[in-house]
C-alpha cells in the first residue's frame, strides 16, 4: 500500500490538514471525518483508513477546525458542515478517483455531519455515505433523536453499528431505516460498543472484527458503484 500524504484544506479561518491514504487502482474515494473526542490521527481513524486503502479505496481523513486549534469542544453545526463542504470541494479537485465516485461519512459526530451536508444539497456530487457508529441519540436520552434529516440524504447509506452502542443500538435504528430511500444497508458488529470495540482483552479478536468491518465497507462501496 502507498504511504499517506498531506493535503491542505483552505478555510476562511485558516487551513486545516487532511491525510490521503491512496489505494492501488482505487475504485472510489471515501472521506471519513473523526468523532467528537479525537482527531484524524487517532488509532481508530488511522486503522480504518489504512484498512480500507488496502482494499482498493482512496481514503481521506481530516481534522475539523476545533481539533486543529487544539480545542476540546466541537464547533457548532454550521461551522462543522462548512468545513466538511470545503473538504469535499478540495478533494474532488485534487483526487482523480473522487471525481468518479465520492463517498463521505465518518465516525459518530463526523458521520452525522456528513449526513447533514448531504441532506442539505441533492446536487452535491456524493455517491453514498458510510456511517461508523451513527449517534442516533445522546447516551441515556433515547427520545432525543438525530434522525429527522436522514430521509433528505436520498443516497445509499451503510450503517456500521455496534450491537451495544449506547448512542443508538441497531434495534433503535431499525424503524428509522425503514423510511429511508434508497433502502440503506446495515452491518451489526456483534457485542460492539460505540467505537465498534468488542474486547480490550484479546487484540487478535478485535483485529479480526475490524478486518470484517473494513471488508464489508469496501465491498459495499464497490457494489454501489456497480449498480
Amino acid at each position: 500500500m502507498k504511504r499517506s500524504s498531506e493535503l491542505r484544506i483552505p478555510l476562511e479561518t485558516g487551513a486545516i490538514s487532511a491525510l490521503v491514504y491512496p489505494a492501488e487502482s482505487p475504485a472510489a474515494s471515501l472521506i471519513l471525518a473523526h468523532g467528537a473526542g479525537a482527531g484524524q490521527r487517532s488509532a481508530f481513524m488511522v486503522a480504518c483508513a489504512t484498512g480500507l486503502a488496502a482494499r482498493g479505496i482512496d481514503v481521506i481523513t481530516f481534522d475539523f477546525p476545533y481539533i486543529a486549534a487544539k480545542r476540546k469542544i466541537p464547533d457548532r453545526g454550521p461551522l462543522l458542515e462548512a468545513a466538511y463542504q470545503t473538504v469535499i470541494e478540495t478533494v474532488r479537485g485534487e483526487i482523480e478517483s473522487a471525481r468518479r465516485f465520492l463517498f463521505i461519512g465518518g465516525k459518530s459526530m463526523g458521520g452525522r455531519i456528513a449526513t447533514q451536508v448531504a441532506a442539505a444539497s441533492r446536487e452535491l456530487p456524493v455517491t453514498g455515505l458510510v456511517l461508523l457508529g451513527y449517534p442516533l441519540h445522546p447516551p441515556g436520552r433515547p427520545a432525543t433523536l438525530r434522525a429527522a434529516h436522514l430521509p433528505a440524504v436520498a443516497r445509499p447509506i451503510l450503517f456500521v453499528q455496534g450491537s451495544r452502542d449506547n448512542f443508538g443500538t441497531p434495534h433503535e435504528l431499525a424503524p428509522i431505516l425503514t423510511v429511508l430511500t434508497p433502502a440503506p444497508s446495515i452491518h451489526v458488529v456483534d457485542d460492539g460498543d460505540h467505537s465498534l470495540v468488542i474486547t480490550r482483552r484479546d487484540p487478535s479478536k478485535q483485529a479480526a472484527a475490524n478486518d470484517v468491518v473494513y471488508g464489508v465497507i469496501a465491498r459495499w462501496i464497490k457494489s454501489v458503484i456497480a449498480r
